[in-house]
């Protein structure tokens, strides 16, 4: 099957990330990477359990600290954490994000990989105060250029700055010239390391999906390194196609 074929197949939860809780020290190394402060009102828009709000608030400070999620059941997850804690100065919303009062907002963590969503949050992000920062995991937001990365943490901070072109973004998020195999793996195990789960079968196999995936992007956008297809990559298209039936040559341009 296609690769999106694949992805098709999973439940939407997986695919959008509901279903994937940051661990407490990606928090932590997202917060410190935002140059989160005592000063800030942080929002975290699809929060999940609520462990940011709690870690917000207790270890880094935060003025006042938002959750928001549409899944009512996580929201009373993070209420509980909250009471637990002894936590007062923050709070759940059960809200689609894309109508929730955002206004106040100095740092916010957007994790999304619905582009209609993504689009919608871009408009509303666009008439937040100059200065705040938008935090997104592996992208950034979709045609602007990032003001700061630690892959596969990338911020952007209002006013956005337009990106002339997807091969622009992609250069500015991987910081070289062109991108080989090297790189490519070692942005995709970095994003792995970030969102891992407890299973290392499961992050290697996504660690090589998305080493494929990045360095047949480059190719087609003209900056990979090289004309040819790297030894190791035609190594993982194989194994793609052979022990898992996912097959993404299509995705190579003409």
């Amino acid at each position: 099957m296609k690769i999106e074929e694949y992805l098709s197949s999973l439940p939407s939860s997986i695919i959008s990330g509901e279903d994937v809780e940051l661990s407490d020290e990606t928090i932590k190394e997202i917060f410190r990477f935002a140059e989160l402060t005592e000063n800030d009102i942080f929002y975290h828009l699809g929060c999940g359990n609520g462990n940011s709000i709690a870690i917000a608030l207790q270890e880094f400070k935060v003025e006042k600290a938002i959750g928001i999620d549409n899944n009512k059941e996580k929201i009373l997850q993070g209420q509980k954490l909250l009471q637990e804690k002894q936590i007062t100065n923050g709070s759940f919303r059960c809200q689609d994000i894309t109508v929730s009062d955002i206004s106040d907002a100095s740092v916010i963590l957007f994790w999304f990989s619905d582009e209609k969503i993504i689009e919608k949050m871009i408009l509303k992000f666009q008439n937040l105060k100059p200065g705040c920062k938008i935090i997104t995991i592996w992208g950034p937001l979709t045609g602007h250029m990032p003001d700061k990365i630690d892959f596969p943490y990338i911020l952007n901070v209002t006013p956005f700055k337009k990106a002339e072109s997807l091969r622009d973004q992609m250069l500015a998020i991987f910081n070289t010239d062109c991108i080989d195999f090297a790189v490519a793996w070692e942005f995709a195990d970095r994003y792995s390391r970030a969102i891992g789960s407890r299973n290392l079968e499961n992050d290697r196999f996504l660690t090589i999906l998305q080493t494929v995936v990045i360095w047949i992007n480059a190719k087609n956008l003209g900056i990979a390194c090289g004309d040819d297809i790297p030894d190791p990559v035609k190594s993982y298209i194989g194994i793609l196609k052979t022990f898992f039936n996912i097959e993404v040559e299509h995705l190579f341009g003409n």
